[in-house]
């Protein structure tokens, strides 16, 4: 991968080419105008891992510059601090060298270090190891811990040792609200803090007048957008397929006091064979699909997009709320879909400046 080359002055000039890029891509589905949400242009991203490097005495973080001419060969990037990373990584990042780099017990076989923060400065931090740890791992590690006001998790192989938790909070402020979310130590949540605000909004905004019927998510991970658009429904229900996932939304539902949503565990292209009555069984009949009157479809999928026939089934829903990390599949989801529905509103969310990536919200509704 190409590190990311960060130049605040240039900023808008990224933007620009993103958004040309995407009205250009999507111009035969006559997409109305883009919405475009701006990150910091800097010290956006609330966790980042990096490789440790050895060399003699000296310990450093680094990252791989992939040759795109040949991508077997890697060149090793020093990295002092990382301006991509949020403010409070960058704090931590010499501090924890500092503190690990004369203790032989922290250091030996340290291979990797993650680190998950929060737009409040919780931190968590995650040591990867060569070897098994042992006691004396530990009680080193609970020395670093309260030395650098954080929480350390350390792994190796069959190995995973929690010293105090393996999540933080975040705290997400939308529309006048703060929504509060558990965050998981190596499970998925939106780096991009911020652009997760404006993603919030946008999606709130584009359901306000969904009270008096249902949604239905798929891929909703720890509940992100189950929690900020729950008041926007009678009720919802949720699908994630993630075991972990599943556990943090539903304490992230219980946590900011919500009654009217429900997580299932399923695939998406299970969940869509079930509302179509192709599938049975326990998980099914817990549901109680009989009870909900959906209107509204909310999905966020991978960036591999959505299968012909989870897609086809999206033409049952009057609305589509459609979250994408890939403009390619999206196109592919959206002009199968181009006959039954319009497209309302169009958005892009600058999830991460100095890349080519292009997160979209597309709000879609069925022709009258």
């Amino acid at each position: 991968m190409a590190i990311p080359v960060v130049e605040p002055e240039r900023y808008q000039e990224q933007l620009d080419a993103k958004r040309d890029f995407l009205i250009e891509r999507f111009a035969p589905l006559d997409a109305p105008e883009l919405e475009v949400y701006a990150s910091p242009p800097s010290h956006y991203r609330q966790r980042c891992e990096f490789r440790v490097w050895h060399e003699g005495d000296d310990l450093y973080y680094a990252m791989f510059e992939v040759d795109p001419e040949d991508p077997k060969k890697k060149t090793v990037v020093r990295l002092d601090q990382y301006p991509v990373a949020s403010r409070r990584i960058n704090e931590l990042m010499p501090q924890l060298l500092d503190a690990v780099r004369d203790n032989p017990v922290l250091r030996r076989k340290l291979f990797q270090v993650e680190f998950l923060t929060t737009l409040t400065g919780e931190a968590l931090i995650t040591l990867i190891y060569h070897r098994p740890l042992g006691e004396d791992w530990e009680r080193d590690a609970r020395w670093l811990q309260a030395h650098l006001d954080v929480s350390i998790i350390g792994r190796a192989r069959k190995q995973r040792l929690i010293l105090e938790r393996d999540h933080v909070w975040e705290r997400l402020e939308v529309d006048g609200r703060v929504f509060t979310y558990q965050q998981v130590e190596n499970s998925f949540t939106q780096p991009n803090a911020c652009i997760n605000q404006a993603m919030l909004h946008w999606a709130r905004n584009v359901t306000t007048d969904g009270q008096a019927r249902d949604l239905v998510e798929l891929y909703c991970g720890n509940g992100n957008f189950t929690v900020a658009l729950a008041e926007n429904f009678r009720r919802v229900l949720a699908t994630e397929i993630s075991r972990t996932s599943v556990a943090s939304a539903n304490v992230n539902i219980e946590a900011n006091g919500i009654d009217n949503a429900v997580v299932g565990r399923m695939s998406a292209e299970e969940f869509s064979q079930a509302l179509a009555g192709e599938k049975s069984g326990r998980r099914v009949a817990e549901m109680a699909l009989d009870d909900y009157d959906f209107s509204t479809v909310l999905v966020d999928p991978p960036r591999a997009g959505l299968d012909p026939q989870s897609c086809e089934r999206l033409r049952e829903y009057s609305r589509i709320v459609y979250i994408s990390c890939n403009p390619a599949t999206l196109l592919d989801n959206l002009q199968q879909l181009h006959d039954t529905h319009a497209i309302r509103r169009f958005a892009l969310f600058d999830q991460f400046p100095w890349t080519d990536h292009c997160e979209c919200g597309v709000l879609l509704e069925r022709y009258a």
